[in-house]
């Protein structure tokens, strides 16, 4: 393969996800003439902040080498609390933030068990799942929360003619961007996901990346509790069954390897559109619940399994090299240390 031939692989491989983005909006807009009536934009827009949020997480996560399958559950134990404290005080910034904060204090608990205690962070974020719906029933007594009052502005309000929930995912994405592309700790996150023990010789504090990594996605899923309790009018105990899958759908069909150190915040919001769209169609034109988790099972495992089988097409690309007459010989012999036949390297 020539340098020409590759660079336009690498192209085509950089723009892909928005290709398959720009198909689906096109196939979406051809099964259903409602899709792109401004209603339904509107309603998939709030619907998919929600998701891009806890997805920026699960990136987050996942480029440093981990996982959370607590999302959903941390993110109805958080907005459940938000609107607690805002029905008990009237203040909508101390809901947010008591939302936030239980985000954190959840994901502080998972760092340290992952970073300090070397858990396993799958056994870990499956433990804190459990702990945070059932520390949300029994807050609850498992029984909605309602009559929410000004707090439904979170989620269902406007401001101008762009809807609240998608203002706050803009702005959340610039913050991921700008955390993961232009600072020292978006550096380090891909450093130890690539390769931890490189990075920590390398004189990164492995232990705090992680702990940083985990406070980050538990202030998102803070924010994604509150707007989503705000949307649907309730604080439900039960809701966000799921929602860590298609978080971690998201980034993974956005490019994010699911072996760490790679993945990018618009290839990951790029995704989210996508899961979003076709979750949106696929009740457009009547397709059920069930088939849908068919669907979108299927993604997932199509998803991983091309993670996996390119990334070990490039280890091949890596560990083999051509000399001039094509014979593979190992990286780091060179040319000249070959036989005068034009052989292998010697050993």
């Amino acid at each position: 393969m020539t340098m020409l031939q590759t660079l336009k692989r690498l192209e085509v491989n950089r723009f892909s996800i928005y290709i398959i983005l720009l198909v689906v909006i096109v196939a979406a807009s051809f099964l259903s003439p409602n899709f792109l009536s401004s209603d339904n934009i509107f309603n998939v827009l709030r619907q998919v902040a929600v998701i891009t949020i806890l997805a920026f997480g699960a990136m987050t996560l996942i480029i440093g080498g981990m996982i959370d399958l607590s999302a959903g559950a941390v993110m109805a134990f958080a907005g459940v609390v938000s609107v607690l404290v805002y029905k008990s005080t009237g203040n909508l910034l101390l809901a947010i933030l008591a939302g936030i904060l239980i985000g954190m204090l959840c994901n502080l608990v998972n760092a340290f068990l992952v970073a300090t205690l070397k858990t396993p962070a799958f056994i870990v974020t499956l433990g804190m799942m459990l702990m945070a719906r059932g520390a949300v029933l029994e807050l609850t007594q498992g029984q909605n929360v309602l009559q929410l009052g000004d707090f439904i502005l979170i989620g269902q309000g406007n401001l101008g003619w762009l809807p609240i929930p998608v203002l706050v995912l803009i702005g959340v994405t610039i913050v991921i961007w700008y955390l993961m592309n232009q600072t020292r700790y978006g550096r380090s996150v891909y450093a130890v996901g690539g390769n931890e023990e490189a990075a920590r010789a390398a004189g990164i504090s492995v232990e705090r990346v992680k702990y940083q990594a985990f406070l980050v996605n538990g202030a998102l899923v803070g924010i994604a509790g509150v707007i989503f309790m705000s949307r649907v009018n309730a604080g439900l105990p039960n809701a966000g069954v799921g929602y860590e899958l298609q978080a971690i759908t998201a980034p993974i069909i956005g490019g994010t390897s699911f072996s760490g150190g790679v993945g990018t915040v618009m290839g990951t919001l790029a995704g989210a559109l996508i899961v979003g769209i076709l979750g949106n169609i696929m009740n457009l034109i009547g397709i059920g619940s069930y088939i849908q988790q068919i669907v979108m099972g299927a993604i997932i495992v199509v998803a991983v399994a091309y993670d996996v089988f390119s990334k070990r097409g490039k280890a091949k690309t890596t560990i083999l090299k051509s000399d001039a007459k094509g014979d593979p010989f190992p990286v780091g012999a060179s040319a000249s240390a070959s036989d005068p036949g034009g052989g292998r390297a010697s050993s």
